[in-house]
């Protein structure tokens, strides 16, 4: 992300854009799935704090690996309900993709260490020079 965002500052579309370095289609994609909601003045969109502070909290949530949904339903519960059943949401998401990840992360090792010791035993039935 670039420089920081004023409070009253609306940016545009392009500028959106470029404060994420997201393309376009994905800003798109993102207002016709409903997790932004930018204000409309004829053909251009305006983006406020609001929806700084949303995709901010959509693109970490794609980095920690949570689908596109699970943010979806998880900014809506704020909507609805509140901040703090949205931090208790918050916690059920962040241990079970936790437990995912750490799953991920034993099977990549067994994975580097099976690939290691086939290269290794490769490496012995070469002749040597």
């Amino acid at each position: 992300m670039t420089a920081e965002f004023d409070a009253g500052q609306q940016l545009t579309f392009k500028e959106m854009c470029a404060k994420f370095d997201v393309t376009p289609r994905t800003l798109r994609y993102y207002e016709s799935i409903e997790l932004l909601f930018p204000r409309r003045d004829g053909g251009t969109r305006f983006y406020g704090p609001r929806e700084v502070a949303r995709m901010t909290l959509i693109l970490r949530g794609r980095r920690f690996g949570f689908a596109l949904e699970e943010i979806r339903q998880w900014l809506l519960i704020y909507e609805e309900k509140g901040t703090d059943v949205q931090m208790r949401a918050w916690l059920d998401l962040a241990a079970r993709q936790l437990a995912t990840l750490e799953e991920q992360h034993r099977q990549l090792g067994e994975t580097i260490e099976e690939l290691r010791q086939l290269r290794d035993r490769t490496a012995a039935q070469i002749p040597q020079a």
